[in-house]
């Protein structure tokens, strides 16, 4: 069981995640319930002190280590912090817990052997564009395996983790390279200590090669010493196995027929590529994963469309472009239903519209004209509320001057009485 200690004062320690020769990683967690993964590095620092050799090439590998964060990348670990812990003074750098299982987990049961090679493809992809974000900015990870992959469950990316053989020095380097449990990803060049840009590509290949092929090219068959420079051997000697074969070997059973012979196809860009980062001399590799992601760019958009070998590739844009053409053929059948016209017969009936207008124009204002309400056609609709119908009302035309004239006679005939009765001036006098 791994060692219970402080971390540094508001970073709890909750438990080893991992440990190896290379060192440990632990889960932490800050005030809020916020988690973190902390790796350990196996060699202590006696002072905190630039004068001390180990704290000064660990202060100056953080600081390059820093410039990876500067751009936030989706496939790169966060780093959160570095220092020194408490109890035990072993440097440690605080990265992001990724929540999601790592490849050898995505490998093991009760998962498939190998991965589709649409995943492949994608997996391969987000690495390089990690690869490429690192070096560019100076950073060689050096410990690329498939525990330092992880999918990220929350985002759907997969993510490279763990840059603690990045901050070592050489001579740390080669010292944990003896204890190392990854050596089945080592690079030829990593058994004399050296780490380069094209450590990582080697250790890339073989992870597209485990992805493919269901295992390692030169698997560990035993913890053993023996069983370990076997391997550190065929890494540099031995030429790499079929990949092609070996992916027959390990389709599963339980795909149907045309998924097995899709899946045994590998492209041949990929299978070119794959071995280009497995080359012994790491001159023949990629130069660094700046070259890798536009390899991988550049082929997987330019491949022959007619090669079996990118049909899975293919599947969902044929799909997607057959919906697309059941759309547009509906939509041709909306466009003939419509009348269309020429010019000369559009011209005849915009005439024809604009004179019907001038004519409704002249109606409406001239002021002769009697308009007599139009007769209701003959119906057998029975409103719904029979109460509510009245008949209309009929109205007798009158004649406006023999109204004026009966109203001036009755006034007149109203005067001349009132005077008879009443008498004029002079008949008052005598």
């Amino acid at each position: 069981m791994a060692k219970v200690f402080t971390i540094t004062e508001g970073l709890e320690n909750m438990g080893a995640l991992r440990t190896g020769g290379q060192g440990s990683v632990y889960k932490g967690r800050r005030l809020g319930h916020i988690y973190s993964a902390v790796k350990l590095l196996p060699t202590p620092i006696s002072i905190e002190d630039i004068a001390d050799k180990n704290y000064r090439n660990f202060i100056n590998e953080v600081e390059k280590l820093k410039k990876v964060n500067e751009v936030s990348n989706p496939n790169v670990v966060k780093i959160l912090s570095s220092g020194v812990t408490e109890s035990g003074s072993l440097p440690f750098i605080e990265m992001e817990y990724i929540e999601g299982p790592d490849l050898g987990e995505l490998l093991a049961p009760p998962h498939e052997k190998i991965f589709t090679i649409k995943e492949t493809i994608k997996l391969a992809e987000q690495l390089a564009h990690a690869l490429a974000h690192c070096h560019s900015r100076g950073v060689r990870h050096g410990d690329i395996k498939s525990n330092n992959v992880k999918y990220n469950i929350h985002s759907g990316n997969y993510v490279l983790l763990d840059f603690g053989l990045s901050i070592m020095s050489d001579e740390q380097r080669r010292s944990s390279m003896r204890h190392a449990g990854a050596i089945e990803f080592m690079a030829p060049e990593q058994n004399r200590g050296e780490m380069l840009f094209q450590t990582d590509i080697y250790a890339y290949g073989v992870i597209l090669y485990e992805l493919l092929g269901g295992q390692v090219p030169f698997p560990l068959r035993d913890s053993g010493e023996t069983a370990r420079n076997a391997v550190m051997i065929s890494h540099m000697e031995n030429a790499v196995p079929d990949l092609v074969e070996l992916r027959k070997q390990n389709i599963p059973t339980d795909w149907r027929e045309n998924q097995k012979q899709r899946e045994a196809q590998i492209p041949n860009w990929l299978l070119t590529l794959i071995y280009r980062c497995l080359e012994k001399v790491p001159e023949d590799r990629f130069g660094n994963g700046i070259d890798l992601h536009e390899a991988i760019i550049r082929n997987s958009v330019s491949a022959d469309p007619t090669d079996d070998n990118i049909v899975a590739l293919k599947t969902e844009n044929e799909i997607l472009q057959m919906q697309i053409a059941q759309y547009q053929e509906k939509a041709t059948v909306v466009k003939q239903s419509t009348i269309v016209l020429s010019k000369n017969k559009f011209a005849i009936a915009l005439g024809v519209m604009g004179l019907l207008f001038v004519l409704s124009v002249y109606g409406l204002f001239k002021k002769d004209v009697v308009y007599y309400p139009a007769t209701p056609p003959k119906s057998k609709y029975v409103p719904f509320m029979l109460s509510s119908y009245k008949p209309p009302v009929r109205i007798r035309k009158v004649n406006i001057d023999s109204i004026r004239r009966a109203e001036r006679n009755k006034i007149l005939a109203e005067q001349e009485r009132k005077r008879v009765k009443r008498g004029t001036f002079w008949d008052r006098l005598f």
